[in-house]
């Protein structure tokens, strides 16, 4: 018993220091942001305090309205993003492509030195939902482990989304990264799903919801990802040298692929348990 509570103290002290990390890293994100908009005037960042708020104003009438579990309320959130996201990826592709009814709307040039209609804004909307969502999980303690892999995944997203939107360079190629927000849809559908009790594997909801749970797993997320992995390191000669676009690039991109690969480990096992005769209810 005395063990058990030393090993406890173990990982909630573990767990204070990489809360304590990743807030620290928050801060210094923000200070940096209000730093641009306010001495340099870089008003064109604003939509990402427009995204922090719209979201954190959602978490509050979700609270007072619906309901004060901190997950749910987080969950119910998220979805709505990976919602938005998702919408605006395929806007701003589909316009893109209907006004240039070319593939040349994924050369190198396209994608490093032009941005595409809205792609901006929407780069900065979900800029500013992951520092919400940050925030949120870090208040809450919503994450577990020594080294989040959560907490991570929003760090790189926010180091490689603000350095972009600060240099205007490489928008294009971090709005087809949100291309993954389909999959992260059905993801937070899954854990709402659960959360109001529909659990059974032989539920015709819970069978259509895996399906395209693993369809925009690998056709919206691994692919994706992949192939923009792929294109950076055949246009790596195409990039300045000397510049910060490319290292930043393939440190982003890299890192983005081995957390999916973390994250198809964590589906797979979270279907063998939702399969299996015992229905365990802690995944």
């Amino acid at each position: 018993m005395v063990r058990g509570n030393g090993n406890n103290k173990k990982q909630q002290k573990r767990r204070s220091k990489a809360g304590d990390f990743f807030m620290a890293t928050l801060v210094i994100w923000a200070l940096s942001v209000g730093y641009e908009i306010v001495f340099n005037n870089k008003k064109e960042l604003l939509p990402v305090v427009y995204g922090c708020l719209f979201f954190q104003i959602a978490n509050w009438v979700l609270r007072f309205w619906v309901s004060r579990e901190p997950l749910f309320v987080n969950t119910v959130v998220s979805l709505l993003h990976s919602s938005f996201a998702s919408v605006s990826v395929v806007f701003i592709l589909v316009n893109q492509w209907s006004a240039k009814h070319s593939i040349q709307m994924f050369d190198h040039e396209e994608l490093v030195r032009n941005t595409w209609p809205w792609a901006y804004t929407a780069l900065c909307f979900s800029c500013g939902y992951f520092a919400y969502d940050q925030w949120d999980m870090l208040k809450y303690e919503l994450y577990s482990g020594w080294f989040p892999s959560i907490l991570a995944h929003h760090l790189i997203l926010l180091l490689c989304f603000t350095l972009a939107l600060y240099r205007n360079v490489t928008i294009n190629y971090l709005i087809l990264t949100l291309i993954c927000e389909l999959h992260s849809v059905f993801l937070h559908v899954r854990k709402v799903r659960r959360m109001a009790g529909i659990r059974s594997a032989e539920s015709t909801i819970v069978k259509a919801e895996w399906f395209l749970n693993w369809l925009t797993f690998f056709f919206a997320r691994v692919l994706p990802h992949a192939l923009i992995l792929i294109k950076l390191v055949i246009d790596a000669p195409k990039f300045d040298k000397g510049g910060v676009e490319l290292p930043l690039a393939l440190f982003g991109m890299i890192g983005m692929n081995l957390l999916n690969i973390g994250l198809g480990i964590d589906i797979l096992g979270a279907y063998k348990r939702e399969k299996s005769p015992l229905n365990h209810h802690n995944d």
